[in-house]
């Protein structure tokens, strides 16, 4: 399964904000057996949003889009209505999730009557209740507003807690027959050249080498769809590369 991912955000392209989304995104679709083709980074764009998605989703080398960031009911957050231009969908008020915002928003101000009080606090449930028509709404505990699926759209939230506990709950509509092997190495990247092209061409597999920093080793990465010719590929470059152990933390850096 290949997926694209579009992390949305002005503060991820000035720098302000880490985007850790697109890395914890891509790892958990790995690990499901996905393989993610591409990752993209967008400012908060409405028409921008939309191209994205309306090319991407007619493009048949992708199977799934995951679309982060900007559903919170800020007036900069038009992800959603992006989507549903580049879908050519309508937006929609569902009630039942309006209904249950309008409960989120008592509880809030029960609970923080102090905060109410201090601050003119605006929110525009039917703008957060609105998704594109026939959209299946994602709700979570953790977010105020909801995710939504579309065709093969996937809207997640943008805060890290609240985009994790929505891919957990389509996470099973991610699996594929990717799989891979990683190994660890103290030689140079450029005494693995011969090695790392053998494998790819004797085994059809995707050979990636990463190297090594001062403080941990290189890696060697293979890569395919069918596991038993993976561990083939990796032992034949197990019998051509010193190894060592793994490190106690990888941190995944090139």
């Amino acid at each position: 399964m290949n997926v694209a991912i579009i992390t949305v955000g002005d503060e991820l392209l000035a720098g302000t904000t880490t985007n850790t989304n697109a890395a914890w995104l891509a790892s958990q679709l790995t690990d499901h057996g996905s393989t993610v083709t591409r990752i993209l980074t967008i400012p908060d764009e409405r028409d921008l949003i939309a191209d994205y998605v309306s090319r991407w989703h007619a493009d048949d080398a992708f199977d799934a889009i995951i679309v982060t960031g900007g559903i919170g009911g800020t007036p900069d957050d038009v992800t959603v209505e992006g989507v549903a231009d580049g879908l050519n969908r309508n937006l929609v008020v569902d009630e039942s999730i309006h209904d249950g915002l309008l409960e989120k928003a008592a509880t809030f101000r029960e609970e923080n009557p102090e905060l109410v009080a201090e601050y003119d606090l605006e929110i525009d449930l039917e703008a957060a209740a609105s998704l594109p028509a026939d959209a299946t709404p994602l709700v979570v505990e953790e977010a105020w507003a909801p995710g939504c699926v579309v065709d093969d759209v996937y809207v997640l939230a943008g805060i890290p807690d609240e985009m994790k506990a929505m891919f957990h709950a389509v996470e099973a509509d991610f699996g594929g027959n990717g799989t891979s092997r990683t190994i660890y190495t103290p030689a140079p990247e450029g005494s693995l050249h011969d090695v790392l092209e053998g494998a790819g061409e004797r085994f059809d597999v995707d050979v990636g080498s990463y190297p090594r920093g001062e403080t941990r080793p290189g890696r060697i990465r293979v890569s395919g769809t069918e596991p038993e010719i993976v561990e083939e590929a990796m032992a034949w470059v197990r019998e051509r590369v010193e190894t060592t152990a793994a490190p106690a933390f990888d941190d995944g850096e090139n």
